[in-house]
């Protein structure tokens, strides 16, 4: 894992220079004023990973220089949430007293949520027997966290394998369950932004939403009820489970999912290709007013960024501001810019997340 310098007295210097990259990048497009949403500066990631070095009777986390990739050793992780330092090097005291939970250890994994649960995925060049998972068991009573077991060909989850988040939107509270080893956004409190502002477009809007690339419902549990109906689609099987988990648990009944890619999903709707996987959806039960999108940093293939073009709004969140300029060339062809949004998910790095909400002229 590289490391991103965190230094909070240079936060608003850092978010100034994203602010205005983005203004100048998107001003041809003829945008609003742009919404900026900030980050903490420091302990806002949920998740980190580390490399474990071994040295006579001591263990030491690794990170690696961004420019030089040269790896070092830390004790602490600022930009991690409170919960991964607290638990970093008291952790790895114990682990360094039993040499069946250090041999051969060469990953740690930290996954927490805001309130405070952890999940610690423990990865090994070596198979994992009953004393490991005694011992393990033990660690994972004594810090009070949850404890998954990784070697090849190999997962041993003693409790389970995900956490429950709680996310704040707009006043109210929504849980997911979140997967070890599976998508979540990692700065929860941005998160909580991008779902407050993508709520706010939302309210108002008539008819039923489509959303492509749904993943574990993170935007689809907030948006529901702004919506007659719901039809999302996500590729990944675990994240289509997530998704089903985490609409049980906020009350969501009037979604449906359909698992496939964005491509795939495109040539269904063209009356290209028939799906098995469709064959319980009713594609023409939906009015579709609105399609949210939240593609990987590839953005939208051709296909699919016709497809958005078919209905009048559209919400498009970007992870990669480059993909994002392309894919809108075409779009304002036929819709409007209303409102453009600069969510700062990964503070001190180059990296932008980004909200646009179009209408059709």
């Amino acid at each position: 894992m590289s490391l991103a310098v965190v230094e909070p007295e240079k936060y608003e210097a850092q978010l100034t220079e994203k602010v205005n990259l983005t203004r100048e990048e998107f001003q041809t497009f003829d945008v609003p004023e742009l919404e900026v949403f900030r980050s903490r500066p420091e302990h806002y990631r949920m998740r980190a990973e580390f490399r474990i070095w071994h040295e006579e009777e001591r263990s030491y986390y690794r990170m690696f220089d961004p420019e030089t990739r040269q790896p070092f050793s830390v004790d602490q992780f600022p930009a991690g949430t409170e919960r991964i330092n607290e638990l970093m090097m008291p952790l790895m005291r114990d682990i360094e007293q039993q040499e069946v939970l250090r041999k051969r250890l060469f990953q740690l994994e930290f996954l927490t949520t805001q309130t405070g649960e952890a999940l610690i995925s423990m990865l090994y060049h070596k198979p994992l027997n009953d004393e490991w998972k005694a011992s393990a068991e033990k660690l994972q009573l004594s810090h009070n966290i949850r404890i998954i077991g990784r070697a090849r060909k190999q997962k041993i989850v003693l409790d389970r394998d995900y956490v429950v988040e709680t996310l704040n939107v707009l006043g109210k509270n929504y849980q997911y369950t979140q997967v070890e080893n599976s998508f979540t956004q990692p700065n929860a409190g941005v998160n909580e932004h991008m779902l407050g502002w993508a709520s706010d477009i939302c309210t108002g809007l008539k008819g039923d939403l489509l959303e492509l690339y749904c993943g574990n419902g993170n935007f689809t549990c907030v948006l529901a009820n702004h919506f007659d109906k719901v039809l999302a689609t996500e590729i990944s099987k675990t994240s289509v489970n997530s998704a089903h988990d985490n609409f049980e648990l906020n009350a969501i009944e009037n979604v449906q999912i359909a698992r496939l890619s964005s491509e795939e999903f495109t040539q269904a709707m063209n009356r290209e290709r028939l799906f098995r996987r469709l064959q319980d959806i009713d594609l023409d039960s939906y009015d579709v007013s609105t399609i949210l999108v939240d593609p990987p940093r590839a953005g939208l293939d051709e296909g699919t960024e016709a497809l958005v073009q078919k209905f009048d709004n559209i919400v498009y969140i970007s992870c990669n501001p480059d993909t994002l300029k392309k894919n809108l060339k075409e779009i304002t062809r036929t819709h409007k810019v209303q409102r453009v949004a600069l969510f700062d998910q990964f503070p001190y790095t180059h990296h932008r997340e980004m909200g646009v909400f179009l209408t059709r002229k």
